[in-house]
């Protein structure tokens, strides 16, 4: 019977738990080259194939660490294929995720075991790689980052830097809290943290959330471990005692991970631990801390300062006062600035010799880059297909962001008006364009000079050209252009250079260009400006379409008349065979007649014989 009850309220304690109250978080995990969907032991986590995310190439996978999943393919991008590659994964909710990817070597001896090159997620570059990263076992195998998506999509893109073909051998997109991670003000608004370390100290092994089994909604955060900080600085201690306060919202710290933790030692009370880091940078620091010490019973009877570059982040930390009792969890979590290219953390005992700490992470707080206005990215896209771009050009992700790797050929400007960037400028002369110009390139409103000089672009200059009204330079040369100019192109107030020269153009160059044609061009069809020949009569529109009327009029009656004169000539030709065949009996018969009088007379004379002479 008490068991009974025991099992009723426990289920009555789960219904009323936060991660019970809430659906299961959005996951989306991908296999890297993958032809099937593919699950992995131990936990039969499904990872979904790729084939319809990206280009680039499949290949067998060697994965560079034990804590790679168990994947046999990946993804690369030869740099033939363009320096940009990007997954664009659609119908994406709009929450918080941690975004996770795992980096491969091709299974290839000829391969560079070790590409090197830069990752950006939407728009914003997060890392680059470093020589070495396959021969470690902790977060250099994957870059990992916590991510508002607010436009249904994620965007991530892979760049060449010359070192080799970026090699992706897994992508993780998992949603976390709305509130995870809250470090403060305005945190959710353009922030991406990028996770620098994770470490759990005074643990015997790395471990996965799910190794712990920690909640779903906490990520599935990889941690590193850490059994000293350094020789004879400390020692590892760990318990089996439940912990209190561990796996709770927002960010839903799984329970081991407070089992345990690194202790100092007498002979060295400080604990201090140094981390590698980028400079002039921002890095928010989480630190973890549970009271599992046997020897502290109590409240005061072991406080610490904590100390981030010598500067005091936090004083008179108690972990019983602070946390509420013994084995009970207390995160901790500083924001600071880092001008250098270490961070150090250093746990002081102000009151008893020791200091512990469970596990410590370090995020990178990277603002998001604006991205470039949508309208004019499809119109790029639209564009790209349009004139054949080369696939070396690439054109893949944003135009303008990450700043490090903008498009070849585009130009950038940011407008601070809208938070936006655009595109100012198109420089694509001499690329072996084939296609022709679409209409859409008026899209491209805030375009002041186009070069596509040198390629092979066919048909008629587009007359929406004429609405991009910042227009200063317009350089289609050498190109097969054909038809005649658009008068749309005089509206161009602000063009200073219209080079046109070398491509199959006719008729009158609109009077409001002037003579703002290349100087020294030769136009053999053209004319109506100083320069060019004189232009025959020119007529106005009404008159051309009265003019094209007329001779659709005339056009009409010349029908008309042809169809009555030939059934005037059918009818003639029928009357005649009809009165032709009304004729013929009277004739014969009158034939017939005549025939029989001459032979009459004939008998007479025959009768009579020849007169008698007296």
């Amino acid at each position: 019977m008490f068991a009974h009850l025991l099992l009723l309220l426990l289920s009555f304690a789960s219904a009323f738990s936060p991660s019970a109250s809430r659906n299961a978080p959005y996951v989306m995990r991908i296999s890297c080259g993958a032809r099937e969907n593919v699950h992995t032991l131990p936990t039969n986590t499904l990872w979904f194939k790729d084939f319809a995310y990206t280009g680039g190439v499949p290949a067998n996978a060697t994965a560079p660490s034990f804590i790679s999943p168990p994947l046999k393919t990946l993804r690369y991008f030869p740099l033939s294929e363009g320096p940009e590659n990007c997954y664009i994964i659609n119908r994406v909710p709009k929450r918080h995720y941690s975004v996770r990817v795992f980096f491969g070597l091709v299974k290839v001896p000829s391969f560079d075991s070790e590409p090197l090159f830069d990752v950006s997620v939407e728009g914003t570059q997060i890392y680059s790689l470093r020589s070495g990263w396959s021969n470690n076992d902790n977060e250099q195998v994957f870059v990992e980052a916590l991510v508002f998506l607010k436009d249904g999509s994620v965007s991530l893109c892979f760049h060449s830097t010359g070192h080799g073909d970026p090699a992706i051998l897994s992508i993780e997109i998992l949603q976390v809290d709305d509130k995870a991670y809250n470090f403060g003000p305005k945190w959710d608004q353009g922030i991406i943290l990028r996770t620098a370390k994770r470490v759990s100290c005074g643990a015997k092994k790395s471990k996965f959330d799910v190794d712990y089994s920690g909640d779903r909604w906490g990520g599935d955060r990889f941690w590193d471990s850490l059994h000293t900080f350094g020789q004879n600085s400390d020692h590892p201690l760990s318990v089996e005692n439940g912990i209190k306060q561990a796996s709770k919202a927002p960010n839903f710290y799984p329970e081991g991970l407070y089992q345990s933790a690194l202790v100092s030692t007498d002979s060295q009370p400080d604990l201090e631990y140094s981390l590698d880091v980028d400079p002039n940078r921002n890095y928010s620091i989480w630190l973890h801390f549970a009271e599992i010490d046997q020897s502290v019973t109590g409240v005061g009877q072991r406080i610490f300062d904590i100390l981030i570059n010598g500067d005091i982040a936090f004083k008179d930390v108690d972990i019983v006062k602070m946390s509420g009792g013994l084995f009970t969890a207390l995160v901790l979590n500083k924001t600071v600035a880092v001008n250098g290219r270490t961070l150090t953390i250093t746990m002081q005992p102000t009151k008893g010799n020791h200091a512990i700490i469970s596990a410590i992470e370090v995020f990178e707080v990277l603002l998001a880059e604006s991205k470039t206005l949508s309208d004019e990215v499809r119109a790029l896209q639209k564009l790209k297909s349009a004139l054949g771009l080369p696939v070396r050009l690439g054109w893949n992700g944003d135009p303008c962001v990450p700043q490090q790797h903008p498009w070849s050929g585009a130009d950038c400007l940011f407008d601070s008006s809208i938070r936006k960037w655009v595109i100012d400028g198109l420089g694509l002369d001499n690329q072996g364009l084939r296609g022709f110009l679409p209409n859409d390139i008026s899209q491209l409103r805030h375009l002041q000079s186009i070069n596509l000089s040198g390629n092979r672009i066919r048909g008629a200059i587009p007359p929406s050209l004429g609405s991009i009204a910042g227009l200063e330079i317009l350089d289609l040369s050498y190109n097969s252009f054909n038809g005649s100019i658009p008068e749309s192109l005089g509206q161009l107030s602000s063009l200073r250079k219209l080079s046109l020269n070398g491509n199959s153009l006719s008729g009158r160059v609109p009077s409001a260009l002037g003579g703002r044609l290349l100087h020294r061009a030769s136009f053999k069809c053209l004319c109506g400006i100083p320069g060019l020949r004189t232009c025959g009569p020119q007529l106005s529109v009404g008159a051309k379409i009265g003019i094209a009327l007329g001779a659709c009029v005339a056009l009409l009656l010349l029908v008309i008349c042809s169809i009555c004169w030939c059934k005037r000539r059918e009818n003639i030709l029928r009357a005649q065979r009809i009165a032709a065949a009304r004729e013929a009996p009277y004739a014969k018969a009158r034939t017939h007649f005549t025939r029989e009088v001459q032979m009459g007379r004939s008998r007479t004379a025959a009768e009579n014989g020849p007169s008698l002479l007296s």
